[in-house]
């Protein structure tokens, strides 16, 4: 049977991801559907890391836009990425797979206070670990937090689990003729400001030796695919 490519890895979510075809929101069909893809991967004696974003709930941008301040605005999604955190948590423990949640803001009724050590003790003993809110500062994105989180725990590769099935030279949602790229150099991404991560994270990942691979979390067996090292969506890395 065929070995998986990576060991450790940080599974990227977006907060849109798990509203699924709602848009906002948390959609349980969605969740379950992801917690099952974890399950798999877990299963195949990977240790897996995830970070969530909290775009269903709310985005601190948009209430910065909207006249508020912008630290109190990125508070608010900080929260916002550890209620996903808590319903991700709730389904994969259903699935059968034991998680820990750790938060970078502490709130230690409901979860974990992130602990580096502890972080990788708990994926060494077959643990799910979710990080919620963030690198735990306004201004930083969930993206940075990955891949601050991919760094700091020595993951193999940050696996970018998107709407769509890659990186695109436009949006194929608004261009369907837009051209999917299959690998692309770190300086290419940020140097063309393609939608892979903020040029924040994109750095910080050239600058530790972290690959991405941005993929479609629509079809099933995907995540297990790209930790399979199958060809999936777009592979950043490697010429940056």
């Amino acid at each position: 049977m065929p070995k998986p490519k990576y060991k450790r890895v940080v599974l990227k979510l977006s907060g849109e991801a798990l509203a699924g075809s709602k848009g906002s929101g948390i959609d349980q069909e969605t969740l379950h559907a992801i917690a099952r893809q974890v399950r798999e991967v877990r299963d195949l004696g990977v240790e897996i890391a995830v970070v969530v974003g909290g775009g269903n709930l709310w985005r601190g941008v948009m209430g910065s836009a909207q006249g508020m301040d912008r630290a109190t605005a990125d508070y608010i999604g900080m929260l916002a990425t550890v209620m996903n955190a808590l319903a991700l948590q709730d389904a994969l423990e259903k699935h059968g797979v034991e998680t820990r949640v750790q938060t970078a803001i502490e709130m230690r009724q409901i979860a974990e206070p992130y602990i580096r050590r502890r972080a990788i003790r708990h994926l060494e003993k077959g643990r799910v670990v979710i990080f919620a809110s963030g690198t735990g500062n306004p201004y930083f994105s969930t993206d940075t937090a990955a891949a601050l989180r991919a760094a700091e725990i020595e993951a193999e590769v940050i696996l970018m689990a998107k709407r769509v099935d890659g990186v695109y030279d436009a949006d194929p949602l608004v261009h369907p003729e837009a051209r999917r790229y299959k690998d692309l150099a770190y300086l290419e991404v940020i140097n063309k400001g393609l939608a892979v991560m903020d040029t924040t994270a994109t750095s910080l990942c050239m600058d530790n030796r972290i690959p991405i691979v941005v993929f479609g979390l629509n079809e099933a067996g995907n995540i297990k695919r790209a930790v399979m090292g199958e060809e999936v969506g777009t592979y950043v890395g490697g010429r940056g």
